[in-house]
């Protein structure tokens, strides 16, 4: 009415009230009456402001990306953002220009450009995973970035919710990334198949070492049996060789008798010994010593007559009682 207005700001609202170019009344959650025509009243907003944003990036390897994050600001100098943009308000409290909207397009824009200079740096799949790294170099650059500081504004956080790829690209690497889950699938299939084979091989070579050690010790006890059966035919070889030996001795001692026995016969007379052997001397035995006299001295003798009758009464049988028998009887008897 006639001019007149009235302002009640909220806490987290700094309120200067200017008139005639200077600042008459400023400070957070001001009320007051002003007149209105020759008055400018400028609210800057104190408390946090969450800004979402989503810009498309390239990576090194020339694949676009989006990434979809916040930024979390507030301004710490309310007078210098307020000499940097027009935060004026009407009298019904709405702003008079666009430069509140412009504060957040600014800090979108430069946390494009700092977040641009790291993915060009990485390829792809580095993008994709390096939400740390991002938010880490974003956010130091930010806070160090000139262009804030004149806007007496105070990053508060930065939080990167998403990096996508396109969907072709996102395809590609489910793909990819599906062969090497299935790859390394089979390879875990192959490693316990392999672990099992190993298990098998071990289990074999066990028991082949187990047969081995039998074997061994069948061996070991044949060997032994082997040596004790060589020592007892050792033992048995020396005691035949002692019986040979024995033998022989007895063998050698009985010829030398029996050669001492026969010596005294040895040298005899052929003559004596018969007599001697056969007890008495017949008649026939007689007669055939004498042929054999006859023969050894045949060269001496000039001529020998044999009359029928003492051959007839040589090769006649002797009686009963020794005496030669007549041929003829022995015919009959015949």
């Amino acid at each position: 009415m006639f001019g007149i207005a009235f302002i009640k700001a909220p806490p987290t609202t700094y309120v200067l009230h200017f008139k005639d170019g200077k600042v008459v009344r400023e400070g957070p959650g001001l009320s007051f009456f002003y007149y209105a025509p020759t008055s400018t009243i400028v609210n800057v907003p104190l408390g946090t402001v969450d800004v979402p944003f989503v810009f498309n990036e390239v990576t090194s390897d020339f694949q676009s990306i989006s990434i979809q994050g916040m930024l979390t600001y507030r301004i710490a100098d309310p007078k210098q953002v307020a000499a940097m943009l027009d935060f004026s308000v009407r009298p019904s409290g709405a702003y008079v220009s666009e430069d509140p909207k412009k504060l957040d397009e600014r800090l979108v824009n430069l946390t494009q450009v700092l977040a641009s200079a790291v993915t060009h740096r990485m390829t792809l799949r580095e993008a994709l995973v390096a939400y740390d790294a991002l938010v880490s170099e974003v956010l130091t650059g930010l806070r160090a970035s000139q262009s804030v500081q004149r806007l007496g504004v105070e990053i508060m956080e930065l939080s990167i919710t998403a990096i996508k790829p396109t969907p072709e690209a996102a395809k590609a690497l489910e793909a990819e990334a599906r062969e090497l889950i299935l790859r390394q699938a089979d390879e875990a299939i192959y490693a316990r198949r392999n672990s099992a084979v190993e298990q098998e091989r071990r289990i074999k070579e066990s028991e082949l070492n187990t047969e081995i050690a039998v074997e061994e010790k069948r061996r070991t006890i044949r060997e032994t049996k082997m040596s004790a059966d060589i020592a007892v035919e050792s033992q048995r070889s020396g005691l035949i060789e002692k019986q040979v030996e024995n033998e022989r001795r007895v063998a050698d001692t009985r010829a030398y008798a029996l050669e001492a026995t026969l010596r005294p016969l040895k040298e005899m007379d052929w003559r004596t010994l018969m007599a001697v052997s056969s007890g008495k001397m017949d008649s026939k035995t007689s007669i055939a010593m004498a042929f054999r006299d006859l023969a050894e001295n045949a060269q001496k003798i000039g001529q020998l007559n044999i009359s029928p009758d003492l051959l007839e009464m040589l090769l006649a049988r002797e009686g009963a009682d020794g005496s030669p028998e007549p041929r003829q009887g022995r015919q009959k008897q015949q």
